[in-house]
């Protein structure tokens, strides 16, 4: 039988016998409505705030806040549907990277669609790292001093436009992210994501999450500013299934339900290998590709083989997380060397090397050989060749679970 996986916007295909497969595990099927209804309908019953027509309308620099090209979230649909809202407005945009680069001409058109020409001169690209465009805001509790791009705080009123799906140590995207990491600085951002190391920070954890709970603590303090957040919910098909507005909170927590609908899937059992891919756009690196190995491992049997697919098309990504498994033999070493000292990046490394303790790391890129054994992993050049390699060195009765859109698909086993 065969077997299509995600490689970019194309696909590799493998063929495989039937006996052999312990299944292919897709986001699960859910009925998805006009998605241009459903967007209208949380436009005009939003959370905690007035619909989004008067909040347009009241006036004042209103800055809106979008994800960059490594996520799925249709901000290219959200601006169709409230064009007419936009009518007479000049609002500025800031393309919230985190620690990301900035986005390519291909992921500018794939964020603001046929919006882009209108609004290019309008569109400011986050660095974390221009610290003169940075203002402090306070500090958390947990510590983390909070320092954001000034636009986010001078401007009269914000419109975050995000989309919500498990995430492997911040619990879930969306929401509050758009700020933190979104906007904040490579300071702030290292402070927040050391707390990605406690066993707490985990996907769809929030309650005692402490990267989560800090994230909602450091925006406390500009809890009085009017803020309109668009939340969205993709099926497995990236078609809008749910849509919540308003608070920025309260719509983040509202989605959450729905986005649980669409990405935890249960499975039968864990299996001898699992192929866990990264599809476009969270193919963009190797760093955001991680993620794809952290929702594959909960599938994945002791002692079993964790095949990574992706294109990771620019590269590894963050460097000091390519540096400290560059620098490491085993994954052992990698821990040890992290608890002398934590650096961004590192909570990346920590998850690989702590899959590395107990299973096999293999991986299907474009990355050149002698990278991929450098981050502990063993290169191939085809799904097909990794996949037979592993069933073979499994023995005769393995089997192979294909997770097609591992990035934001979190398999559970009943209990």
């Amino acid at each position: 039988m065969e077997i299509r996986v995600g490689w970019g916007k194309g696909e590799q295909a493998v063929e495989l016998k039937p006996d052999r497969l312990a299944g292919v595990v897709h986001p699960n099927r859910v009925d998805s409505g006009d998605e241009f209804e459903t967007l209208r309908r949380a436009l005009a019953n939003p959370i905690g705030t007035v619909p989004f027509g008067e909040f347009i309308g009241a006036g004042g620099e209103i800055l809106f806040i979008v994800n960059d090209g490594t996520r799925p979230t249709p901000t290219a649909k959200v601006l169709d549907i409230i064009e007419g809202d936009l009518a007479g407005v000049e609002p500025s945009f800031i393309i919230a990277t985190g620690v990301h680069r900035g986005p390519t001409e291909e992921e500018l058109r794939f964020i603001f669609g046929r919006h882009l020409e209108r609004f290019r001169d309008r569109i400011h690209v986050h660095d974390s790292r221009a610290d003169a465009e940075m203002v402090h805001i306070g500090t958390s509790t947990s510590g983390t001093e909070m320092w954001v791009n000034r636009l986010g705080v001078e401007a009269d009123r914000l419109v975050i436009i995000g989309s919500v799906e498990p995430h492997y140590f911040g619990g879930y995207t969306g929401g509050r992210k758009a700020f933190l990491p979104g906007i904040a600085s490579y300071s702030t951002i290292e402070q927040n994501h050391k707390f990605a190391m406690d066993i707490r920070a985990q996907a769809l954890a929030l309650e005692g999450n402490p990267v989560h709970e800090d994230m909602i603590d450091a925006l406390k303090v500009i809890a009085e500013k009017p803020i309109f957040s668009i939340q969205t919910v993709l099926d497995r098909d990236r078609k809008i299934y749910a849509a919540t507005a308003g608070h920025i909170h309260e719509s983040f927590y509202a989605a959450i339900e729905r986005a649980n609908e669409v990405f935890c899937v249960k499975i039968p059992a864990k299996a001898d290998v699992v192929v866990s891919v990264a599809p476009y756009p969270m193919d963009v690196d190797l760093y955001q590709s991680q993620k794809a190995l952290d929702n594959g491992k909960l599938a994945l049997a002791e002692g079993g083989i964790l095949i990574l697919v992706s294109k990771c098309r620019t590269g590894i990504g963050h460097e000091t997380f390519y540096e400290l498994l560059s620098s490491c033999s085993t994954p052992s070493q990698v821990l040890a060397h992290i608890e002398r000292g934590y650096v961004l990046g590192y909570h990346k490394a920590a998850k690989m090397a702590e899959i590395g303790l107990w299973a096999q790391m293999w991986a299907v890129t474009e990355l050149p050989d002698d990278v991929v054994r450098n981050c502990l992993m063993r290169p191939f050049a085809t799904v097909q060749a990794a996949v037979d390699e592993a069933l073979s060195a499994r023995g005769p009765d393995a089997k192979a679970l294909f997770l097609v859109d591992g990035s934001i698909t979190v398999p559970l086993i009943p209990s």
